[in-house]
């Protein structure tokens, strides 16, 4: 069977994963991140008056034409606090910001622009129309579409919600990602392995990535070499509507690898498997119905590199979320060598060169159940499959672990 390109499984993998359309209504203070699912409206016109944007005095502008008019100060606006009056001829109003402009008045004077004198104050620069006053509705009207449906709710979307007095917003549900890790040799984290035995690892970071790119996680926990049990894990998936299945481990076809034959029976359309990468060459994907499946290799860098290429997009994709820029282009710290025609992710470190320039450079040990040296990683070095020889200092294509390193 021919390896499939990295490029082409994804495009396949991609191209019939369609966005969740369900929603669910969620009080503000939960839907960061959240992708709104309705057009958001304005429950109210903001500001609600014309407001005062500084200290100073409220007046007409037709009595303080120039420097050197005289008006009397017959009460005070504060925020909470409007003044219940009108603002006549040759009056004034000492206001502060944010408080209601009162009735007559047009304009507000800098509190540092007029002279106190008894009674009232004298201006000492002359006052333009309309100056120092926000007017009513400047920022959005009641029933104005503030906030489009698609927006990802980040800090300053929450704070136009509440500033909207809007308490809840109607969001795209999550998708549901349902991870099992199978394997008879497999024991949590906390166990003492007996002979032939590991732990577990993989689930931890493949959720913790699934939850980063906006799912929900469904955790089948570990199941045993046994068909049966295999597919009892799966039928759970199923009746818990997950969007995606995740497997780990036995997803090739060796006398030990139950995972596709097992998947298959229960009904799943078998869509590809084995990919020219390296590591992660025994990746499967297939579907029941809507439902995602991805099979990902038991080695837990394969894994993990697999979940960056394949089940972040595809999580992205179902949330309406955009896709995480990971690509980025660095100069090679050491020479790398010429590549066979497997596309190889490479774990490599970044530091700045003398002249400020980004140098990856590949750690010496590159094998795929080598945790340890994915951790300290801080990027994949992509050599595209027969890539030549790159001498150093060369540029050379990275996927980025962590995306904000460079920020």
């Amino acid at each position: 069977m021919n390896l499939l390109p990295v490029t082409e499984a994804q495009n396949r993998l991609l191209s019939r994963a369609k966005p969740v359309a369900t929603s669910e209504t969620l009080p503000l203070a939960e839907a960061e991140g959240r992708v709104l699912a309705v057009d958001l409206t304005a429950g109210l016109t903001q500001p609600p008056f014309n407001a005062s944007a500084m200290d100073g005095y409220a007046l007409r502008r037709d009595d303080a034409p120039e420097p050197g008019a005289v008006l009397k100060v017959i009460g005070t606006s504060a925020a909470g606090h409007g003044f219940e009056g009108n603002v006549g001829h040759g009056e004034a109003v000492r206001i502060f910001t944010g408080a209601p402009v009162p009735p007559g008045a047009d304009s507000v004077l800098l509190q540092e622009d007029a002279e106190k004198i008894e009674g009232g104050i004298r201006t000492n620069f002359p006052v333009r129309q309309g100056q120092h006053i926000r007017p009513r509705g400047q920022d959005f009207v009641e029933g104005e579409a503030v906030l489009s449906a698609g927006t990802v709710l980040d800090f300053s979307r929450l704070t136009v919600a509440a500033g909207m007095n809007r308490p809840d917003v109607e969001v795209l549900r999550r998708p549901l990602v349902a991870i099992l890790a199978t394997g008879d040799e497999l024991l949590p984290p906390g166990s003492t392995p007996g002979p032939s035995q590991i732990i577990a690892s993989n689930t931890f970071g493949i959720a913790a990535l699934a939850r980063k790119a906006g799912a929900d996680v469904l955790d089948l926990g570990i199941v045993p070499d046994d068909k049966a049990r295999i597919t009892a894990a799966i039928d759970t998936a199923r009746n818990a509507k997950a969007d995606v299945i995740v497997t780990l481990g036995g997803a090739s076809v060796g006398d030990h690898d139950l995972v596709q034959a097992t998947l298959i029976e229960a009904g799943m359309q078998l869509d590809f498997w084995r990919i020219a990468m390296r590591p992660g060459k025994p990746l499967m994907v297939g579907s029941f119905g809507e439902t995602h499946v991805l099979g990902l290799p038991g080695n837990p860098v394969s894994s993990l590199v697999c979940s960056l290429l394949f089940l972040e997009p595809l999580i992205r994709k179902l949330a309406s979320l955009p896709p995480v820029r990971r690509e980025a282009t660095m100069e090679a710290a050491v020479p790398l060598r010429a590549n066979d025609h497997r596309q190889d992710y490479i774990r490599a470190k970044l530091s700045k060169s003398a002249a400020g320039t980004w140098l990856a450079e590949p750690f010496d040990k590159q094998d795929s159940s080598m945790m340890k040296t994915f951790a300290r990683s801080d990027c994949l070095i992509i050599r595209p499959p027969h890539a030549p020889e790159l001498p150093p200092g060369a540029p050379c294509p990275v996927m980025l672990l962590r995306p904000d390193l460079l920020a």
